[in-house]
């Protein structure tokens, strides 16, 4: 019997995405972990696998059809001694997954057409009484990785678990019960919805020109967590001036040395570490909010806000107090530079207690950032600024000093556990030697 392809789940929050590149065409045979397809989700351009082997017997969704919903069947694929013949009417995409123009130009004169069906209910997790169906691979990776499958949901073809659901699950995981699509897509429009109906704002610059500017699912994604974040987390802010003159002296005579390994470290790789020490220093706010508790963490895992256009992503630096400075620079760079790409794994921008977000690059001398959930604190970092600044004996000198602002959650951290925190951060980008010892 054929099989059905369906959408699937590349993040634990996704609920539709983009079909933007097949790497296979009708006809073609493929073994499971063979890569089929680029599908884009609200962060990023993931590669989708085969998890069976077979032959491509008809593509149902086009390149580049937007708002494909996840379990939506896309192709079909066929098992040796079936053929084309064997395929009933399959499933045409949602009227939401439209194809664009781009991709209707591509289709023209294409006789594969999808015959027009209903929508298939989304597959139920497949597990048998006591029988948990998953591919080969991702039982290897569960076993590596001591998961249990039973609490693994799956998202490849009838709910089998592959290996995109053993990456994004957690040691302790257990699938979510109350928490489904339903709900998250309730929570974001309840979230974007926030202000002004659409229909009032259109009437109010009813004479004044415009463009209206469709959102993608990255954009949603931001106006959703984001307005969520400042209508539920208690924000308080504690700011801070720090001196960069020893940073900067310490800075230069370090990039000198390392020239010849091709490497320059930025103002931005010293916070990092600054920050990650001082989350050990000040152990009791290297912590999360988990709902009805907090969770503390021995390891400091630094996430970093990086621009891209249309939005951000905050890529996250595991265990930035135990890497050198080189390390967190190399890294920070190939972070940054695939996150412009959109080319980031889910687990590498996922996670961390803590952010920073420097906008200092930019010429803005100090500002508040949003609190990305579940962090417990995220540090602003200005611009250093020459200023006039008192010296150990009281004189007036000019130094370069930047402003920073610590936003933290006030059901984590109270304000002394912050203070504490922010000058510890202080305390080491003004002593920079220090994070080498």
């Amino acid at each position: 019997m054929p099989t059905e392809i369906l959408m699937p789940a590349l993040s634990p929050t996704m609920e539709e995405g983009t079909l933007a590149k097949w790497l296979v065409k009708e006809g073609d045979t493929v073994s499971s972990g063979d890569v089929m397809a680029e599908i884009e989700t609200d962060k990023a351009t993931m590669e989708f696998e085969a998890v069976d082997e077979g032959t491509i017997g008809k593509i149902i969704v086009p390149e580049g059809t937007e708002g494909v919903k996840v379990n939506d069947v896309i192709a079909v694929l066929l098992e040796e001694g079936e053929s084309a013949d064997d395929i009933g009417a399959t499933s045409a995409p949602t009227a939401a997954a439209q194809p664009t123009a781009a991709a209707e130009a591509a289709s023209e004169g294409s006789s594969n057409k999808a015959a027009p069906a209903a929508t298939p209910a989304p597959a139920a997790p497949v597990n048998d009484g006591n029988r948990v169906f998953a591919t080969p691979l991702a039982r290897r990776m569960a076993a590596d990785k001591g998961l249990d499958l039973a609490a693994i949901t799956g998202s490849g073809p009838h709910g089998r678990i592959i290996k995109a659901d053993v990456e994004n699950a957690q040691p302790s995981a257990v699938p979510a019960k109350a928490d489904g699509p339903v709900a998250k897509a309730d929570a974001a429009s309840a979230a974007m919805a926030a202000g002004p109906a659409t229909d009032v704002v259109l009437k109010t610059y009813a004479d004044r020109p415009f463009q209206e500017v469709k959102l993608d699912g990255m954009r949603k994604t931001i106006a959703a967590r984001l307005t969520e974040a400042k209508q539920s987390v208690p924000h308080f802010y504690l700011r801070r001036d720090i001196n960069l003159d020893a940073l900067l002296k310490f800075r230069s005579q370090l990039n000198k040395q390392l020239e010849a390994r091709q490497i320059k470290l930025s103002v931005n790789d010293f916070i990092i570490k600054a920050c990650a020490l001082a989350l050990q220093e000040v152990p009791e706010a290297n912590a999360v909010w988990a709902g009805d508790r907090t969770l503390n963490f021995e390891k400091s895992d630094v996430a970093v806000a990086v621009a891209i256009e249309g939005g951000l992503f905050t890529p996250v630096l595991k265990d930035a107090d135990m890497k050198s400075l080189s390390t967190l620079s190399a890294e920070m760079k190939d972070l940054a530079s695939r996150a412009r790409e959109r080319k980031l794994a889910p687990h590498e921008y996922q996670g961390g207690s803590f952010a920073i977000s420097n906008l200092g690059m930019f010429g803005i001398d100090n500002f508040d950032a949003i609190i990305n959930p579940p962090h417990a604190a995220i540090l602003a970092v200005g611009a250093g600024v020459k200023k006039p600044i008192v010296g150990a004996d009281g004189e007036l000198a000019v130094g370069t000093v930047m402003s920073v602002t610590l936003s933290v959650d006030h059901r984590v951290i109270d304000g002394a556990l912050g203070a504490n925190l922010l000058q510890a951060i202080k305390n080491n980008l003004e002593n920079p030697m220090t994070m080498l010892a």
